[in-house]
């Protein structure tokens, strides 16, 4: 699996669970096939939308190993694991076990109950985990809308390269471009920031993006390949009406329950990962049935993903 600097998409793959609401791991290495048929070229595995936060450690370890399973004949392919959290001895027990697994990289969010107050707290709880796995990539997960966290990143990248060794780069899952930008550009271009806004991609690679890491790229990846690929051939104004498609896409999925409609465009898709744990809500069958309906009127069938052949 690579560990160089990374560019393209990267999915955040669903938690695909059973009837009863045990974990289907078995469903893993169709889901790869899945994403690498639809140009995907990596994961970043239990975080926000695979439910990172609602499964238990031994669950996670189970998800680490079918995904470094499943990935292991693509050396091309980026597994990115979250660890965590809120214990620093938790993330890095995970940490070290995901090394063990030989994940490309592990990552981190701020903690979210007892949230650190200073950018250098916040760094020394990234050092403290990053240490026990020296030889594999650490990134920082920067959602502040979930976990309440919010200081400019181009702090914490500070703190990384004079005391962080394999510090990677962030994802960034935030609305400041400014702060974005001077996090792209820090030292060189040193880190990878991965954009992690779906709706607003053409904005971050305007200002140099190189990478993106988000749900909707499960099951609409052609569509977003073909906003990267009309920006790199100068076509912006076909771009900005694909990036609109986006908008019209998530907007759906925000009247339907946002993160709980993921699992349902999923099933749309042909690969069913089940239900989602409370206390995110899943689509009642009734309403998937009305789903169905405002996803074919967004008239975007040749650019939603598609199961390879058999």
């Amino acid at each position: 699996m690579s560990t160089g600097k990374f560019s393209g998409l990267m999915a955040a793959p669903f938690a695909p669970l059973k009837q009863d609401g045990r974990l289907n791991t078995g469903l893993i290495p169709e889901y790869f096939r899945f994403l690498r048929h639809n140009g995907v070229e990596g994961v970043f595995i239990n975080g926000t939308t695979g439910e990172g936060t609602s499964l238990t450690l031994s669950e996670k370890k189970d998800i680490v190993r079918a995904w470094t399973d499943a990935g292991k004949s693509d050396s091309r392919f980026r597994i990115i694991n979250l660890v965590g959290g809120t214990s620093v001895v938790e993330c890095a027990e995970l940490a070290g076990f995901s090394a063990t697994m030989g994940v490309s990289a592990i990552a981190l969010m701020a903690p979210y109950y007892i949230k650190p107050s200073t950018v250098s707290l916040l760094g020394g709880f990234i050092g403290a985990v990053a240490a026990g796995v020296p030889e594999t990539p650490v990134y920082f997960y920067h959602i502040p809308s979930l976990t309440g966290v919010n200081f400019p990143m181009i702090g914490l990248l500070e703190y990384a390269l004079a005391g962080i060794p394999n510090f990677a780069g962030i994802k960034y899952t935030h609305d400041d471009l400014m702060d974005f930008h001077k996090c792209l550009v820090f030292d060189g271009g040193r880190y990878d920031i991965f954009w992690g806004r779906d709706e607003t991609l053409l904005s971050a690679l305007v200002l140099g993006a190189r990478g993106a890491v988000g749900s909707t790229y499960n099951y609409a990846a052609p569509l977003y390949r073909e906003i990267i690929s009309l920006f790199t051939e100068g076509k912006i104004e076909q771009a900005r009406r694909l990036q609109l498609k986006s908008v019209d896409m998530v907007s759906v999925l925000a009247r339907y329950g946002g993160i709980g409609a993921g699992k349902a465009f999923m099933k749309y898709a042909g690969i069913d990962c089940g239900k989602f744990r409370l206390p995110v809500a899943s689509m009642s069958d009734q309403d998937f049935a009305g789903f169905r309906e405002e996803v074919s009127s967004l008239e975007m069938a040749e650019f939603l993903s598609q199961k390879p052949a058999i």
